[in-house]
């Protein structure tokens, strides 16, 4: 191989690996992070505070945001609220970091927007776990394929475009969010437990879900019938176990 062509393939695979953006303000934790999700494969670049978080991602938007919630000045609520109000950025997922372990303050971050929530002190090896969950299902949703459109009543979904429109008008969902009514809409009518939601839709084993918090997919639950307004009444609570997609009658 040519010393071109070697410098070529070299720069293909970096232009696919994932990269990963740590916003920690912790010298250790992000040097702990980031030795980790390297060993991985991913490319990773990491900043201490919010501010630079932003002129970080502004500069070359990352794959993913690893992103701690106490952070010096510009908080990582505040970063999080930022990229999240910006159609630019409302598709970067983030997993948030925090020493909070308050069941409060776990629903404060996934209804700002996060993908997912982790508590330290953590284990290294669930935090690259997590981040791979999180990337393969933002991957599958991007590479759903044969223009499938799933439909009910008002609402229409484009799993080849990733658009969701309801009465025709787009609604812009998080790539979470997208999935998490991809399940409900394919299953309709039959309930599917927290634990199935967490596999299907975070993409976690079954060892892995059962330590997750249920919580988490409550507040996605949540947010998603907020943005999907009157239709979002169609999501139902099945108390004690889990969700799902009930169409009155007479829609189709």
């Amino acid at each position: 191989m040519t010393r071109l062509a070697h410098k070529i393939m070299k720069q293909s695979n970096i232009e696919t690996t994932p990269r990963v953006l740590v916003v920690e303000d912790e010298p250790d934790i992000a040097a702990l992070i980031a030795y980790q999700l390297t060993r991985e494969g991913f490319r990773v670049e990491t900043v201490g505070s919010g501010t630079e978080a932003l002129v970080a991602i502004d500069k070359e938007a990352p794959d993913l945001v690893v992103l701690d919630r106490m952070l010096p000045g510009l908080s990582g609520d505040e970063v999080i609220q930022r990229l999240r109000d910006d159609p630019e950025t409302l598709s970067i997922p983030v997993l948030m970091l925090t020493a909070k372990r308050e069941q409060e303050d776990r629903i404060e971050g996934l209804e700002l927007g996060a993908d997912d929530y982790l508590t330290k002190p953590f284990s290294p090896r669930e935090l690259v776990l997590r981040v791979q969950a999180v990337l393969r299902r933002v991957q599958d949703a991007g590479t759903a394929s044969g223009g499938r459109v799933l439909r009910a009543g008002p609402l229409r979904m484009d799993l080849a475009s990733h658009r969701v429109l309801l009465e025709g008008r787009e609604l812009i969902l998080t790539p979470t969010e997208f999935r998490l009514l991809e399940s409900l809409m394919e299953r309709r009518g039959r309930t599917q437990s927290r634990k199935q939601l967490l596999e299907r839709v975070w993409s976690y084993e079954s060892g892995i879900s059962d330590r997750i918090q249920t919580r988490t997919v409550d507040m996605h639950v949540r947010r998603l019938r907020s943005k999907l307004g009157r239709v979002g009444e169609w999501i139902e609570t099945v108390r004690g176990f889990g969700y799902r997609l009930m169409i009155p009658e007479g829609v189709e």
